[in-house]
């Protein structure tokens, strides 16, 4: 198909396709499950049921007429770009952001991509002997991102369906309370959105990764824990309590000097994360817990937050 026409009828930049096109170039797609087997398959991956129905109701069979020859080629060459890095662990956006409001093919094709590639990044962590449990709490992430994502009416899916490619890349492994990040001399730590950020609970799985990438991945030299996230931003010790879940985070951490175009923008991060939403106007915001109340309160005052780095030895 013609890449020019390819983009004009899905609507997105000829540069987006393009892209596509040259990541993915001549490696192999992956089969989706059998629809059969899909919603035992969405269920351990934690796909709620209203995102579930969805899913098997624009589910790709082959005689589908809601599946356009664009979007079919769309589907087969985001899942040879995703597995042609298999083994990778930088961000990878998959594709361009599509128009959601066009019906559940469009809304949840890179779902579809991720589906099709659980079989391969199971092997994956086989051949790296990886606990099947590790691997399926892991993956169960796409569930948790599909819920915030409805949550937030659809304004978090472009983000997340980027994150989502380091879960079948065999890049993150949700060891107890924090997600693990394979990279470059450093194990990235990431917070889902799974309960209390306890030091004990955090412990716990700085211990579990140790141990966790020494055994599976002997190869790969670690010497730090490091992360980027708005929860280092010094500037949340002027709301809240010393012996804070937060605030005992970030004593772990060194930070390095802040630059302001390293990162997201913090501004944006911190509604998304703590509110789930990007559109709520700040006056109307809850401020039912003291991290939201110093939320507002300081972006109501003129005032930025910041997106830090930082790190500790392992």
């Amino acid at each position: 198909m013609d890449l020019h026409d390819i983009a004009a009828r899905l609507g997105v930049p000829v540069e987006d396709v393009e892209r596509v096109h040259r990541l993915a170039g001549d490696s192999p797609s992956a089969p989706l499950p059998a629809r059969a087997d899909a919603p035992a398959l969405l269920d351990r991956l934690a796909v709620r049921p209203d995102d579930a129905d969805e899913i098997m109701a624009g589910w790709p069979d082959p005689d589908s007429p809601l599946w356009t020859s664009e979007l079919r080629w769309l589907l087969d060459r985001t899942i040879a770009l995703v597995r042609a890095d298999l083994g990778g662990y930088v961000w990878l956006p998959p594709g361009p952001e599509l128009p959601r409001d066009r019906g559940p093919a469009w809304r949840h094709l890179y779902v579809y991509a991720y589906l099709a590639l659980v079989d391969v990044v199971r092997a994956y962590h086989r051949d790296h002997d990886v606990p099947d449990a590790v691997s399926w709490v892991t993956l169960a992430d796409l569930g948790r991102n599909l819920a915030i994502d409805r949550r937030m009416r659809g304004e978090g899916w472009p983000v997340m369906q980027s994150w989502l490619t380091l879960h079948v890349r065999g890049a993150v492994y949700e060891l107890g309370r924090l997600q693990h990040h394979r990279g470059d001399g450093a194990i990235g730590l990431h917070v889902p959105d799974s309960g209390p950020l306890t030091a004990d609970a955090v412990s716990a799985s700085l211990d579990e990764a140790r141990a966790f990438f020494a055994r599976h991945f002997p190869d790969e030299s670690y010497t730090a824990f490091s992360c980027g996230s708005w929860l280092l931003d010094p500037q949340l010790r002027e709301y809240l309590p010393d012996d804070s879940n937060i605030i005992r985070f970030q004593r772990r951490f060194e930070l390095e000097p802040y630059v302001e175009s390293d990162g997201p923008d913090a501004d944006v991060e911190v509604r998304r994360f703590v509110f789930r939403t990007l559109s709520t106007p700040l006056d109307q915001l809850p401020r039912r817990t003291a991290l939201q109340r110093a939320i507002v309160d300081h972006l109501a005052a003129g005032r930025h937050w910041q997106w830090r780095q930082g790190r500790f030895s392992i």
